[in-house]
């Protein structure tokens, strides 16, 4: 999010609120011009000020860490994404990363789609099935 999304976000917070920039300034023990310059996209604010901010806006404060952007990604093979939609597949992801996989169904669609692109020959479904058959065996009998 940028400077300007974030203040867009604090003013829209603070408005559907009823609180003015001197009411959440003492509420957060911030300085009224800190704030206003946040809600006009100017400033830097720190993590505590932010949690601050969203105590006293009576909003979640969530962080998250991503991928920096970059070149888009090459769209999937149809053979990997006939792959993701299958109940095969998803048992599978269950079965590797546990009760809180994340983003491993991503992951191994993107090492499937890399080692398509590696293959002498393109792969089919029932190649991606053996390379994730593979992975299974690995990471349930790792020595």
């Amino acid at each position: 999010m940028d400077n300007a999304e974030l203040g867009h976000r604090l003013r829209s917070l603070r408005a559907a609120s009823g609180k003015t920039v001197a009411d959440v300034a003492a509420l957060a023990g911030l300085s009224v011009p800190y704030i206003a310059n946040l809600e006009n996209g100017r400033g830097n604010p720190t993590l505590d000020a932010l949690r601050r901010l969203a105590t006293a806006l009576g909003a979640d404060l969530r962080v998250e860490l991503g991928a920096a952007p970059g070149p888009a990604a090459d769209p999937l093979p149809p053979v990997l994404v006939r792959l993701g939609r299958g109940q095969r597949f998803r048992d599978c992801v269950a079965a590797i990363g546990g009760p809180e996989p994340g983003d491993l169904a991503g992951r191994l669609l993107a090492v499937l789609a890399s080692a398509a692109a590696v293959s002498p020959h393109p792969l089919t479904e029932a190649d991606c099935h053996r390379l994730l058959d593979a992975l299974l065996l690995i990471t349930r009998h790792p020595a």
